[in-house]
Order: structure tokens, then sequence, then C-alpha cells
């Protein structure tokens, strides 16, 4: 592959699972073990509900996302800026990415981050683990300290929509590139879905790496369903072989 191939990687859930965060949508995901989990996450019953709130907050401090440490799917990505021009385009939150040593002009998220928060009503930003020690602290609902609004995790929650911006710099990304990998996203919420469909249109080369069948299997030029910490250091091997 030529040093001068544009390589786009779409990443999910399912690639942080082995650093302890769970997915919402797999066989073992959130959803499957406690479907009230959605809700938690839905912006509608969160700003509607002191209760889903607070649950949501017990939930956020359990998860552990803000002390996760990345795996071996991350650390190859890392390894393949350093050989390729990469850009990832990420559905996660956690901030895996840049910890296992990604610059963040390389990484695009889709969906925020969970290492902020913000306020609804001011739309002032903190950090999440100023919130989260307030929680520890005894404020199961912890609000705004300028304002008293009610304070979110600084991603894009189902019900809300994505940034036009956002999205726009990653259907150019799908446009550019020559190989577009999806690893550990089941491919159903669109319109990130739709970035799939894009880089085919354009020509480019598509690997899907997940544990679950998607809708672009039959797409795709090569599905591997091994496990992620396994198959994408291989595959980042193969492409910089």
């Amino acid at each position: 592959m030529s040093s001068r191939t544009l390589v786009a990687v779409l990443t999910g859930a399912g690639i942080s699972t082995d650093s302890g965060i769970p997915d919402y949508r797999g066989p073992k995901g959130l959803w499957q073990r406690d479907p009230s989990v959605q809700e938690l996450v839905t912006i509608g019953p969160y700003l509607a509900s002191t209760e889903v709130r607070e649950r949501s907050w017990r939930m956020r401090a359990e998860v552990g996302a803000l002390t996760a440490e990345p795996n071996a799917g991350h650390r190859a990505l890392v390894e393949l800026e350093r050989a390729l021009p990469l850009r990832v385009l990420t559905q996660n939150v956690d901030g895996l990415h840049q910890k296992a040593g990604l610059p963040d002009r390389k990484v695009l998220e889709l969906h925020g981050t969970a290492l902020r928060v913000q306020c609804m009503r001011c739309r002032r930003s903190s950090a999440m683990d100023e919130a989260l020690d307030r929680v520890a602290a005894g404020e199961p609902d912890p609000a705004c300290r300028e304002c008293g609004g009610i304070l979110k995790p600084a991603t894009v929650m189902f019900g809300e929509t994505l940034d036009p911006e956002v999205l726009t710099r990653a259907d150019a990304i799908a446009k550019a590139c020559e190989v577009f990998v999806a690893v550990g996203t089941s491919l159903q919420v669109y319109p990130v879905a739709s970035l799939p469909q894009i880089a085919l249109e354009a020509g480019a080369r598509l690997i899907i790496v997940n544990g679950e069948p998607t809708p672009f299997d039959e797409q795709a030029d090569e599905v591997i369903r091994e496990p992620i910490s396994v198959a994408l250091p291989a595959l980042v091997a193969r492409l910089t072989g």
C-alpha cells in the first residue's frame, strides 16, 4: 500500500469493550442486560426527570470511562497513524484514542466527549471528573455552578442531532479515503451509518471488523469476525507491511 494512501477508520463501542467499557447493543451490552438504561442516554427523559438524571450519574460513575485505559486495538491505530495518512472517526466518547497517543487533529469525535459536561441553559463547559466528584460527595444530580441549569455530558445523546459541521467533515473524509475500515460498530445508527456507503460510492475499499453482522457485510471487500484486540493489530500489520 502506498505511503500516501488515506485510511479512514470508523470506530464504535466494540473497540473499547476490552478496556472495560460496555457497549449498548451487543449481545452482552447494557441494553440487553437492562433495557431501561436506554432512557439514561436519551435527551427527552434525561431533561424531564430528576430520577433519570440521578440514575444516569450513578451509571457514569460505575462505568469508569475516565479511568479506562487503551487496549491493543487503540494502540494498533497509533501504529497505523505512524505509517499511513489516517483519520479516525469515532462514535465513542471515551477519549481512549487520544489517550493511546493519537493526535487530537487525527480524531473526529462524532458523538462528542464524555470527559466534559455542559450546562443545558448557559452552555458553560467543565470537566466531567469535577461533576463526578460532586456526585461522590453527595450531590445525586449536580447542577451548573454558574446558573443552576441541568448538566449533561458533552455528548450527543439519543434524540439529539449531530453537529452539522462535524458530520460535514466526516462525509469529506469518507469521500477522500482509499480504504475505509469500520471497527466495532453495528452500522445501524444514522447518519453515521451512511459513511461506509459514501466511501464505497467514492471508490474506497471497505473492511469491516465486528463480532456481529452489519448491514454492509455483503458490500465489504473483507469482513473480519475475530476479537478486535486481536484482529485490528493483525490488520494494521497487513496494511502497513
